[in-house]
C-alpha cells in the first residue's frame, strides 16, 4: 500500500490519514517519507513545553492540508530517528518530498506563521 491510497479503520471505516497526524516510528517513517505526497514530520518530546504549545497548531494546520501527510515522531520513544535526522532542538519540523528533506523549521510558530512557512516550503 502507498500513502496515496486510502487507509481505512477496520472498525469504523473512516480514513485514518485524514483526521490526525500519524505517529512516526522506525518501522513506518522511511516508507512514509518515500511517498509521492509531501510528508511533514514534527520531531517532539512529551517533556518539551514548546512542543506542547505547538501541538494544537500542528493539528489544526494538518486538518486544513489534505494534500500533505502530517507525522509526529516522539524522539524519546524513537531515539534512533532523532539521531538519524540529527535533531538538536525540538520541536523540529521537516518537509519531505519523495524521500528528500526540502525544508526544515526549528521552532514553534503561531498558526498563521506556521501556515505561511508550510506554503513556502511546499513550493520548493
Amino acid at each position: 500500500m502507498r500513502i496515496n491510497d486510502s487507509l481505512d479503520c477496520v472498525r469504523c471505516k473512516s480514513d485514518l490519514l485524514e483526521e490526525k497526524p500519524i505517529d512516526g516510528t522506525v518501522v513506518n517513517l522511511m516508507g512514509l517519507t518515500q511517498s509521492d505526497k509531501p510528508i511533514l514530520v514534527k520531531f517532539w518530546a512529551h517533556w518539551c513545553n514548546a512542543c506542547s504549545h505547538f501541538e494544537p497548531v500542528f493539528e489544526a494546520v494538518s486538518a486544513q492540508q489534505p494534500d500533505v501527510c502530517f507525522v509526529k515522531v516522539d524522539i524519546q520513544a524513537q531515539l534512533s530517528l532523532g539521531v538519524q535526522y540529527n535533531i538538536r532542538t525540538i520541536p523540529t519540523v521537516m518537509l519531505f518530498k519523495q524521500g528528500k528533506v526540502v525544508d526544515t523549521l526549528n521552532d514553534a510558530l503561531p498558526k498563521a506563521q506556521f501556515n505561511q512557512w508550510l506554503q513556502n516550503a511546499l513550493l520548493k
